[in-house]
């Protein structure tokens, strides 16, 4: 096999052209093969090899810098660099991760997740570049999707002022995740059927530099000439009216045409854009086919390309996805935004049934609160709902846009705490933190499924000013600890007591409070009866039934799958170091650094959330307090 030739950095270079081409069949076959088992990205990097290998057939590592954007795309880029034996480990707890990491390997130049950030780094290195005397080539590589970032504009708007090279790659498959949407979608689809342009202007670049003395310069006024002729054929200029040089659009899958314009890109003085058509999925036809599907998938039948495995029971998002439909159908001025996740957030369903009152503004996180601002002070009740990480984009607009004004703007924050295979770019883990900080905020939690369907509920019907609701990745089953009496609606700063207990209180949030009770249930076997709350509200406490337990509790433990800086625990302690300073508060929750990639059972393991380390904990102090009485 050709890649059997590929073990470090730049062995590409040893590979004959002609053999590039079963080379990418090859890599394609690897990735289906690994990611097969392993679960990953799989259509964004079967979309990206030729690119990949066209980019490394031009570049050398790690003296060149490569920086992907969000880095869902760089599996090849890996095999590339040396790192194919590894990718048995991919997404594994202490193995390969799913994104570029400069820790893994000096070829990952910037340790990428999130969108539109690439040209800014990119830029960042060019500067950084010049003023030490570096010789070494900067690419970022970008997705039309991320296009939607306004990041990305704020930094091609700076990079026309460089008289040096950075070349910009925009890898335009039409996706994020879902389809795009807007008027860069528009706009790239103009300039998508202006494909003839390219092999003109190739041609007439090469004629014209073999004119001798003035053909070079008339080359160099062409291109600097905004009214050129390219204006005929590609509406708007876009790239160019900003200062960037603009060539394309070419091929993804022709790596011969790539390299060519690649190499004609590293001759521009400046800041050059090279316009890539690239088919997501390309190569396995259940990807080609769903490609959303297929962008982060577990593992699947190569066959059939369905999954391993089922998840079982509805999961948090499903239970999201079907009260947003309900309380579409029943209030006209629910409305709902995402950014680009219409799938992944749950709504799909509310899109389909409410099409005028969803709005999907791609990923844009602040234009999306700011938006949801506006519809809010125009009559509606907007319903933002994204993933927790990627609402900390727009944490400025939350608190500035909607909390100064105290609107009635609801977020619906998925993937809360520990996400697992994503790593740290991906976890939920500092959402009650930066929530909590802004003033008339309501921030919830559920328990379970059916908790989140009410906290939804009263968050439409039942507040006026903005509100969080935070809940985890995954299945939401009851907990089966309802009384007869059905559980208690949902009231504002009023928590659920689950058991009555003694001496020891837990105040569990969310996703701990199954972990609290499991706790509780191994301790009354050995005579330990903790009392059990289910906190509901991360903002406001309930200062009455924290009062009470103050006085027939000598320690309150609290649990959240939230860093300590700013979480419930904190804000617990504060309250009963104010009002019951004798009051012991132990804190459980995740430590100060970012968590790496892993199965989410071991990594809350090793973040000591568990409730063998709840219980061990509980027990020690029962055992020191009742020597000391």
């Amino acid at each position: 096999m050709i890649l059997d030739q590929i073990n470090k950095a730049n062995d590409i270079h040893n590979i004959p052209l002609k053999d590039f081409p079963a080379l990418a069949e090859e890599i394609r076959g690897f990735l289906i093969d690994h990611v097969s088992r392993t679960g990953g990205h799989l259509s964004a990097n079967l979309g990206t090899v030729e690119l990949t290998l066209a980019l490394h057939n031009v570049l050398n590592f790690p003296e060149d810098k490569l920086i992907f954007d969000v880095g869902h795309q760089a599996y090849t880029h890996k095999i590339l660099t040396g790192r194919k034996n590894e990718f048995d480990t991919l997404r594994q707890e202490g193995g390969l991760s799913g994104f570029p990491k400069r820790d893994e390997s000096p070829c990952d130049a910037f340790d990428s997740g999130h969108s539109s950030d690439s040209i800014s780094a990119g830029l960042g290195y060019v500067r950084a570049r010049d003023l030490l005397g570096g010789s070494g080539r900067v690419v970022a590589c970008i997705g039309d999707g991320a296009l939607t970032g306004g990041m990305a504009y704020e930094a091609m708007n700076n990079a026309a002022l460089l008289k040096t090279n950075f070349i910009i790659v925009l890898n335009d498959n039409t996706m994020s995740i879902s389809p795009n949407v807007g008027g860069v979608s528009t706009y790239l689809g103009a300039i998508r059927t202006a494909q003839s342009y390219t092999g003109m202007k190739l041609k007439v670049t090469k004629g014209l530099n073999k004119i001798p003395k003035v053909g070079p310069k008339i080359v160099e006024t062409v291109r600097r000439t905004k009214g050129s002729i390219k204006q005929l054929f590609i509406p708007g200029m876009m790239f160019e009216n900003m200062g960037l040089t603009y060539l394309g659009p070419v091929d993804g899958h022709d790596m011969i045409t790539m390299m060519r314009l690649f190499n004609e890109a590293k001759k521009v003085p400046g800041a050059v854009l090279v316009h890539v058509l690239t088919k997501k999925g390309k190569g396995y036809g259940p990807a080609e086919k769903e490609p959303d599907r297929f962008h982060g998938i577990g593992p699947f039948d190569v066959a059939t390309g369905k999954p391993l495995s089922e998840e079982k029971g509805r999961s948090y998002t499903k239970w999201f996805q079907e009260t947003m439909l309900e309380l579409g159908k029943e209030n006209p001025k629910l409305a709902a935004i995402t950014a680009a996740m219409p799938s992944g957030t749950g709504l799909d369903a509310f899109a389909a049934a409410c099409p005028d009152r969803f709005f999907d503004v791609g990923i844009a996180e602040e234009h999306a609160v700011s938006f949801a601002a506006g519809l809010s002070l125009g009559g509606m009740i907007p319903v933002v709902a994204v993933y927790s990480s990627f609402l900390q984009r727009g944490v400025d607009q939350i608190m500035q846009d909607v909390c100064m004004q105290n609107l009635h703007v609801i977020f619906a924050v998925d993937r809360a705490g520990i996400v697992g295979a994503d790593g740290a770019t991906h976890h939920g883990a500092f959402d009650l933190s930066y929530l909590t900080m802004c003033p008339n905020m309501t921030v919830m939690a559920p328990r379970d499924g059916e908790e989140l369907a009410l906290m939804l509920r009263y968050a439409v019907n039942d507040t006026e000013g903005p509100v969080a609701i935070r809940y985890p990745r995954g299945g939401a089953a009851s907990l089966g600890i309802e009384p007869a009496a059905g559980r208690p609606p949902i009231a504002r700063g009023r928590a659920e007591v689950l058991r009555e207990g003694r001496e020891v209180a837990v105040i569990a949030l969310g996703s701990m409070v199954k972990t609290a009770l499991e706790a509780a249930a191994a301790l009354e076997k050995e005579g330990i009866c903790p009392t059990i709350v289910n906190a509901r509200f991360a903002k406001p406490l309930d200062e009455e039934l924290l009062q009470r337990l103050s006085l027939s509790h000598s320690l309150i433990v609290t649990i959240e799958e939230n860093v300590g800086s700013g979480g419930l625990g904190e804000h617990i302690g504060r309250f009963m170091a104010l009002h019951s300073p004798d009051t012991c508060v132990r804190a459980f929750c995740l430590p100060d650094r970012f968590i790496p990639h892993g199965k989410t059972e071991s990594l809350l393991k090793s973040c000591g959330l568990t409730s063998g380390g709840l219980s061990g904990a509980i027990r020690e102090y029962v055992k020191i307090h009742g020597e000391q009485k």
